[in-house]
């Protein structure tokens, strides 16, 4: 006797078409089961899902920070072989927009939709507890690597993550909203805004990378040999599956580090300034036509320096900070053309889809007027002088400083636009270079696209051209709709007609609206001012453009159209009352400060903490917040004799952070404000053989943030050494470096010792006890 199967309609397709509701019903077998095999139908094994036919590997390329007027494909100053190579044997786009700033670009980018709808109006370290400002990326937005793994896709995101939560990104998770938790196989790079190129933070996966001991190590270079490690595996053991390869560098983004021989190469380039730069950096783009002939050059952003007010040091450290910058965005489309050239190598290469994105929003102004040796300065509240900075004008670039070029260079990268990264009003922030290639599909060699796009349209585009439907369920989850358009059309026809009519603007309360050739800006605050004053949406000013003949938003028509203007103004308010952009929040740095924001913490409510050896790699948002309080570290340790040496307990690093070791035998705290003070307390006699409770106690002078305070250092109760901080920091200690005990994995908190510096000792545990300031005025000091 035989049955039949109890096989579903939605199980008989999983290897047919690409359906609406992701994942695929489980397999049942189709055919009909009697007593035994011998009296049953053969057996139907299931199969793995495959991609549609025809479906291209996909390799997608982002650069971080990157200005329209950076690169020579754009007719910038630097040279871009590797963009150059792609911009020629396919398409050019001069239309294409971002969000201002990278985690909401970053967002918008893998969803396809608005970077509010995905929950993403800042960067995380800024999250909210509004719906469009969580940073938590709803499982509503399903990524484009989650879609196309479950349609056979392999998929790898090398680079930057800046979408997962802070205090999500500890070895305790959870890790759903990690690389691979969000539809990724394969996850190399960092989980924070920027990285020390020299030594990162890295995972693999979830596991935290060891050190390189590599002298000449770069972390572009890394991220590049480990893209074409995995494309020459995945399809060396599965050459029948496409791939779907997302590389987003650390370069150009803060800190501008790069090895010296690429300095070298634009010695003397930039000495005639920014003004001049702009003027040429015009003409080569009427010239590569990527820009019309009639585009005009925007006036220098309000506040910015003309480059013939400086006097001659300034000149000469302005220059220099630039032929790093130059150096450092060479040597990043250097080594992304070693990963182009691997995918080419592979034996289908012309059927891959190559979309190569020049920046995440425009050029950085975060460097201040003057230009940063430590751009954690910049969020925590200070600007630096370049009085200061010249003294290590030969050592920028290098592994000493997270340095930062003046902000009249990135306006100058933005090249002809108005403004610079954050500034979401103005195309200075939204407008970067966009290169699409596929030979097996885009036969026009050297084309340009001049269609109104925006980044969410990158999904939707890829959709298509796969042959997949985009989900209206995925792994259980309605999905919102795809907010973006696909722009596949643009492949065969110069002259198509943009689909995209409107398109809103939000970022850090810089507000614009384009619509049908139209672009109603409102600017907020000065990106390199890292304070905001009291604003009212209501009295802020607003422009018009008619930039359908004002390529550049040079022409403010505000007056002469005020209806026009108007109509946008309601237009935006619509808008963003339809995609979760309000409540406008014009807040500043302190919304760095997650205790003031009350964000999700590992560590809020916690007085005393306890770290045991191996605890390292801890990030900054689960490590101990000890700004603007008292404080005890109380480190239980053994030395096996007089001469042990190495790091015991740190956070923090290069940027800005502590660190207790030993060296010589000797105790050393060293405090680094900003990298611009250390202030190092020493004790004078090397610790005796034994177990010692080596303690650093910090007595808070409170009246505020940033205040200094006293510290002593004891071992075994005994004061061993004792002074002041004068200042502290106030709002955040480092940008992408945590807690480590028993080694440094990070960059070193001062340049005495070298990486890792492991201890030599024993370290039992490590206990750090916090006394915020309304109980250190009554509170005893603890005796260590």
């Amino acid at each position: 006797m035989k049955t039949k199967a109890n096989a579903s309609p939605a199980a008989a397709k999983v290897q047919t078409g690409t359906p609406e509701v992701l994942p695929r019903a489980d397999f049942h077998f189709p055919g009909e089961i009697g007593r035994t095999y011998l009296e049953s139908d053969p057996a139907q094994f299931p199969q793995p899902v495959s991609a549609p036919k025809g479906a291209p590997n996909i390799l997608l390329i982002l650069i971080d920070d990157c200005g329209f007027g950076q690169f020579g494909t754009f007719g910038g100053g630097i040279p871009s072989p590797t963009m150059d190579k792609l911009a020629a044997e396919g398409l050019r786009y001069n239309h294409f927009h971002t969000t201002a700033l990278c985690s909401p670009t970053r967002a918008a980018l893998i969803t396809g939709r608005n970077h509010h709808s995905a929950s993403f109006a800042g960067i995380t370290e800024l999250a909210t507890g509004y719906d469009g400002y969580t940073c938590i990326l709803p499982r509503s937005c399903g990524t484009v690597g989650e879609v196309l793994r479950q349609n056979g896709y392999m998929t790898a995101w090398i680079g930057k993550n800046h979408n997962t939560p802070p205090w999500e990104t500890s070895v305790a998770g959870p890790f759903d909203r990690w690389a691979n938790g969000l539809g990724f196989d394969y996850f190399y790079g960092f989980n924070a805004g920027d990285m020390n190129h020299w030594n990162p933070v890295l995972f693999e996966n979830r596991n935290l990378v060891p050190a390189s001991s590599d002298p000449n190590y770069h972390l572009t270079t890394d991220l590049a040999d480990k893209s074409i490690a995995w494309v020459r595996q995945a399809k060396s053991i599965a050459p029948d599956r496409p791939y779907f390869l997302y590389v987003a560098t650390g370069a150009t983004h803060a800190p501008h580090h790069t090895p010296d021989d690429w300095i070298a190469k634009f010695k003397g380039k930039f000495d005639g300034g920014w003004d001049a730069y702009r003027e040429a950096t015009l003409a080569r783009q009427k010239k590569l036509g990527v820009v019309p002939k009639d585009a005009k050059l925007t006036e220098r952003s309000k506040g910015l320096p003309a480059w013939d007010s400086l006097n001659a040091d300034q000149k000469r450290l302005y220059a220099r900070m630039m032929e790093v910058f130059a150096g450092y965005a060479a040597h990043c489309d250097y080594e992304l053309g070693r990963v182009v050239e691997a995918c080419k190598a592979l034996p289908d290469a012309d059927n891959t889809l190559i979309i190569y994105i020049a920046g995440d929003n425009g050029a950085s102004a975060e460097g201040g007027l003057e230009g940063s040796l430590c751009e954690n300065m910049f969020f925590n509240g200070f600007a630096e002088k370049w009085q200061d900075n010249i003294k290590v004008i030969d050592e920028l670039g290098g592994p000493k400083h997270f340095n930062h070029f003046p902000s009249a260079w990135a306006h100058a990268m933005n090249t002809p636009f108005q403004w610079t990264k954050q500034v979401a009003s103005h195309f200075g922030g939204t407008r970067n270079p966009l290169i699409i290639s596929w030979p097996a599909r885009i036969k026009e060699k050297g084309g340009l696209r001049e269609q109104f796009l925006h980044t969410i349209d990158i999904v939707p585009t890829i959709y298509e051209v796969c042959g997949i439907t985009a989900p209206t369920e995925l792994n259980g989850v309605q999905q919102k709709p795809i907010e973006g358009i696909s722009f596949a059309f643009t492949f065969e026809d110069a002259k198509a007609e943009s689909k995209r009519k409107t398109q809103y603007f939000e970022l850090a309360c810089n507000r614009g609206l384009y619509h049908d050739g139209w672009m109603a800006s409102s600017p907020s605050f000065v990106p390199w001012d890292p304070n905001r004053q009291d604003w009212d949406p209501d009295k802020a000013p607003w422009e018009l453009y008619n930039v359908d003949e004002d390529f550049s938003q040079a022409n403010d028509l505000a007056k002469k159209f005020p209806e026009k203007l108007r109509q946008l103004q309601d237009m935006w308010w619509v808008q963003a009352a339809k995609y979760q952009v309000l409540p406008l929040d014009w807040r500043g740095t302190i919304r760095m400060n997650a205790e003031a924001m009350g964000r999700p913490s590992l560590i809020r409510g916690r007085t005393t903490m306890t770290y045991y050896p191996g605890t390292i790699g801890l990030p900054d948002a689960a490590s101990p917040s000890m700004c603007n309080k008292s404080w005890t570290i109380t480190a239980d340790i053994e030395v096996p004799d007089g001469k042990a040496e190495g790091m015991i307990v740190t956070h923090g690093g290069l940027e800005g952070g502590y660190g207790l070791y030993l060296r010589d035998g000797k105790p050393v705290f060293v405090y680094n404000f900003l990298s611009v003070e250390r202030t190092t307390f020493a004790a004078e006699k090397p610790l005796p053989k034994g177990k010692t409770a080596l303690a650093v106690n910090f007595d808070y002078d409170g009246g505020g943030m940033g205040k200094g305070g006293t510290i002593t250092m004891t071992a075994n109760g005994k004061s061993i050494a004792q002074g002041r901080l004068a200042r502290t920091i106030p709002i955040q200690f480092s940008l992408g470096e945590g807690l480590d005990v028993g080694m440094d994995i990070g960059s070193p908190i001062d340049f005495t010792y070298t990486l890792p510096f492991a201890f030599t000792g024993k370290i039992e545990k490590v206990t750090i006890e916090l006394r915020p300031e309304k109980e250190a005025a009554t509170k005893p000091k603890k005796a260590a």
